[in-house]
């Protein structure tokens, strides 16, 4: 049960591909929202996670929130907002403002990154952390949410999960390495009544530099996410994942999901 937690806590912002909530008023009513169960050890139900994704023109809005549920929230009471804007091009993602809220057991921190069109970017956490990143550890990287939606739109634009991206969400600093796991068909398991064909993507984490101690180590390390196409448009969406975590594994499944004229519901 705690590997759910501790994994959501540090990581879902930015796991399953690219996941939103929360539209930016300007752009237009193009949106994909889902819902996400996430179970942990002996099938223990611990998060459930909503998302939506925004796109209008050239932008884009991705907003994510979790908390803990069930039992699970008896131990560790999580909820987190996080939210990101930016800009769209045929080939490119680039992010603008990036904000992460949580509290956990009653303490709040909020996370910040405002990018510059030079590559460079400000960001920070609330409370301070005891040893902040140099500058030069975060030029050149995206949120976490960014970097999982540019993987959704590689995918439906090539097939191919190859992807290398430098993050920091104004607390941790690393990179996510994408590669391909080949197609499957997955069959309905868990309570999930969704089969079909999936493109599988491994995932891998590697910390680069933090401010914030042994927290860092409470993400995902590695996993596997299964993307199909769901919706039309230029994303793939994830249906199933199984990650790896400091103290142990966590599935979640796409329960539901709304938007671009399909309504699937697949989990109570």
């Amino acid at each position: 049960m705690l590997c759910g937690l501790r994994f959501f806590r540090g990581v879902i912002g930015a796991v399953l591909p690219a996941l939103g909530l929360a539209a930016g008023p300007a752009l237009a009513a193009d949106t994909i929202a889902l819902r996400f169960e996430v179970f942990g050890l002996a099938g223990l139900h611990v998060l459930t996670l909503k998302s939506n994704i925004d796109e209008g023109g050239n932008r884009y809005a991705i907003a994510v929130d979790y908390a803990t549920t069930g039992v699970a929230g008896m131990f560790v009471d999580v909820k987190t907002r996080a939210q990101v804007r930016g800009r769209l091009s045929p080939t490119a993602t680039q992010p603008e403002a990036f904000r992460k809220d949580t509290r956990r057991n009653g303490v709040d921190r909020h996370n910040k990154v405002d990018y510059r069109p030079d590559g460079t970017l400000e960001g920070g956490s609330t409370p301070p952390l005891p040893e902040p990143l140099a500058a030069a550890a975060t030029r050149g990287t995206v949120d976490n949410l960014t970097a999982y939606f540019m993987l959704e739109r590689q995918l439906a634009r090539t097939g191919r999960c190859g992807l290398a991206v430098p993050v920091y969400d104004g607390q941790y600093r690393y990179d996510l390495y994408f590669t391909d796991a080949g197609t499957k068909t997955l069959p309905s398991t868990g309570g999930q009544k969704f089969e079909g064909a999936t493109t599988a993507c491994r995932m891998m984490r590697r910390n680069v530099a933090s401010g914030s101690g042994s927290e860092q180590d409470e993400g995902a390390r590695q996993g596997t996410i299964w993307y199909a196409k769901l919706t039309p448009g230029d994303l793939m969406v994830p249906v199933r994942m199984e990650l790896e975590t400091q103290i142990g594994g966590v599935t979640a499944y796409l329960a539901e999901l709304h938007g671009r004229g399909v309504d699937l519901k697949l989990m109570e």
